[in-house]
This record gives structure tokens, sequence and C-alpha cells, in this order.
């Protein structure tokens, strides 16, 4: 009997560690983790698995109405709809449409016979242009024509497929969720007051600086992987990482731990595989095409490869897509910490105990309050 009844009491002992170890807390933090982690497979394999291109904003130049006819006639009607033409004045707009980023190749048509020119721009992401090349040289050679293709953004040789600044994004992207994280849990769960949130937003610039400047440094002198002003993405890489890091401070405030899972979603789970790194855009499915621009890895991406390649061009509305974040992230971090203060100057005075415990879980006292 005594043998049982020491066999029961391990039994029980073994349960209540068990309850212990995951609380019904950690088990719905658990089922979260799961449910990212099922999104971020759905996600990436979603976005990537099968990449085609899809209206892909494409010039035509030829003398006369041929441009027109060949643009309608034969482009636009190829199967799956992988062009949108449109006819062009000459090959010098041509060139100029694809540095303003508002086309992402252009066929040349020859008058005299062949060869025909189609121009295209490595620097745009490679996945693109060699896709161009070979849909546009199979169709010429259905005719009997053949065709040259000519690089007018050419990518680094020291950045492969065009990926270094998707790579460079995401490396900021990470930054600043990172930091914003650990900035709000490290001793405590939501801002305790308006004053700790502000010094939170002044760390995370702090940061923003010193990780774009390093970031610029890294991929341009040190490695050679990207061209373009060092300055300029220097302060791309500030506002995607403080973008990203206001961003997160403000669903944490919002949501508690929980709005760091919520910020994993929409930068790494939503925004990476949308951004136009592996793939640019025009090549990705409808969700993730047009879920990208409006994030902050995408947004990113494309301000990075102008910069590298395209002269600055085509940056306003990327840019003012992280000066939302940036501004939105601020101002909601902030005032969930007003709500926040104003909640707790209305509740009824804290016992004794009750301020002892706070002390314990440290939302009162450090930067991460």
């Amino acid at each position: 009997m005594s043998q049982i009844a020491g066999a029961d009491r391990t039994h029980k002992s073994f349960l209540g560690e068990v309850k212990d170890a995951v609380t019904p807390r950690a088990t719905l933090l658990v089922i979260g983790v799961i449910a990212l982690q099922l999104l971020f497979i759905a996600s990436y394999v979603g976005a990537l698995h099968n990449p085609r291109p899809t209206d892909v904003p494409f010039g035509v130049v030829a003398p006369g109405s041929a441009a027109e006819q060949t643009a309608t006639r034969r482009l636009d009607r190829l199967p799956g709809s992988p062009l949108d033409p449109r006819a062009v004045a000459d090959a010098a707009t041509a060139r100029q449409q694809i540095l303003n980023r508002d086309i992402d190749g252009a066929l040349i048509l020859n008058p005299d016979g062949t060869p025909d020119v189609l121009l295209v721009a490595t620097g745009g992401g490679s996945a693109l242009a060699n896709t161009l090349d070979t849909l546009v040289s199979t169709l010429e050679r259905t005719e009997g024509r053949t065709v040259r293709t000519v690089d007018v953004a050419r990518a680094s040789s020291q950045d492969f497929d065009g990926l270094s600044s998707f790579y460079l994004v995401v490396g900021w992207c990470v930054g600043g969720y990172l930091c914003a994280s650990i900035l709000a849990i490290s001793t405590g769960a939501r801002p305790a007051n308006p004053r700790r949130a502000v010094i939170r937003l002044i760390v995370m610039a702090l940061v923003a600086i010193v990780g774009g400047l390093g970031g610029a440094v890294i991929v341009g002198p040190i490695l050679g992987a990207l061209p373009g002003s060092v300055v300029a993405l220097w302060g791309l890489g500030a506002l995607v990482t403080f973008a990203v890091g206001a961003a997160t401070l403000a669903l944490q405030g919002l949501f508690g731990i929980v709005g760091i899972g919520l910020a994993i979603l929409l930068v790494v789970i939503a925004g990476n595989p949308s951004a136009g790194g592996a793939f640019p855009l025009p090549m990705l499915p409808p969700f993730w095409k047009a879920i990208g621009p409006a994030l902050p890895p995408g947004a990113g991406t494309w301000t990075a490869r102008s910069i590298a390649y395209f002269k600055g061009n085509a940056v306003t509305a990327p840019l003012l897509v992280l000066s939302a974040w940036a501004v939105a992230g601020t101002v909601i971090t902030l005032l969930a910490a007003v709500l926040r203060g104003r909640r707790r100057t209305g509740a009824p005075a804290t016992t004794a105990t009750g301020r002892a415990a706070d002390a314990g879980t440290g939302t009162d006292t450090g930067i991460g309050t």
C-alpha cells in the first residue's frame, strides 16, 4: 500500500510540474508559434514555388504603326498574359523609361531585318531579366527573327542575381524588430508611461542610425556588392530600421508580447516573400504582388535597387510607405503609453503585496518598461 501511495504522489507531483512548466499562457503562446511556423511555410512556398511573369510593363519600339500592332497583336495576346506591352516612341525613350522604372524591358524592332534589340535591367532583378530574354527570344525564333539583349542597368558583378539589395533590407528589418523586441520585453511587457516610451523610441532611432550606416558601408566600400551613394543607402537603412522598430514597439504596446509575433507576421512572413527580392514583383502571385509595396521589406528593396542601379529614380512612393510606418509606429507607441498611464492613474490604489508583485515583474523600472 505504501508503494502505491508513493507512486501516486510521484504521479501527482509530475502532473504538477507539467502544470507549472506549461501554463495556460505559455500554451497559448506555443499555439501562436505553431501558427506563425505554418504561416511562414505557406507564405514563402506560396509566393516563390512557381514564379511566372504576369503583366510585366514592357515597351515596343517600331516605325509607324508597327509598334502598336506588335504590342496588341503579338505580345498582348501571349498565353498567360506575361507582358503588359505599350508602344514607345524610340529607343532612347525606352531606355529612359527603364531607368525611370516605368517599364521592365523593351523590344526595339529593326525595320531592315534582324537582329532586333531587347532592353532589360538586371539591376532590378536578374530573374525577371532572364525571363524576358527567354520569352522574347523564343517568340522571335518562331517568326524567323533574332534578338540581341542589351542590359541598360546591369547588376554589379559582386551582386549575384541582384539579391544584395534584398538581403541588405532584410538585415535592416531584422535589426529593427529584434531591437524593439528587446527594449519592449527586457523588464516589462508594456510601456509604463510616455516618458519611458519616448526613451525607447530615441534608443530605436540611435540604433537605426548606426545600423543603417553599418549596412551601407558593408555592402558598399567593404564588399563592393552594391554601387550607388553610401549616404543615400545610409538614410534608407536608418528609415527602414526605425520604421520596423517603431511598428514593433507599437504592436507590443497594444497587444503585449503577442504584438512581437504580429510584427514577425507582417515583416517576416508577409513582407519578405512579397518584397520582390528573389523574384521581382511581376513574377509573384497576385496576393503577394499586391501587398509587397505596402510593407517595409518591399518598399526598402525597391528603394535600395533604385539607389544602386536606377539613379535614385522612382523612390517617392516607397519612401512615403516607410515614413508612414515610422510615423504610425511612433504615434501608436506614445498613445498606448498614455492610455496605459491613464488606466493606472484611474485604478484603485494597489496593496503592498501588489506593488511587490509589480516590482518582481520589472514593470516599473528600466528602459523596457
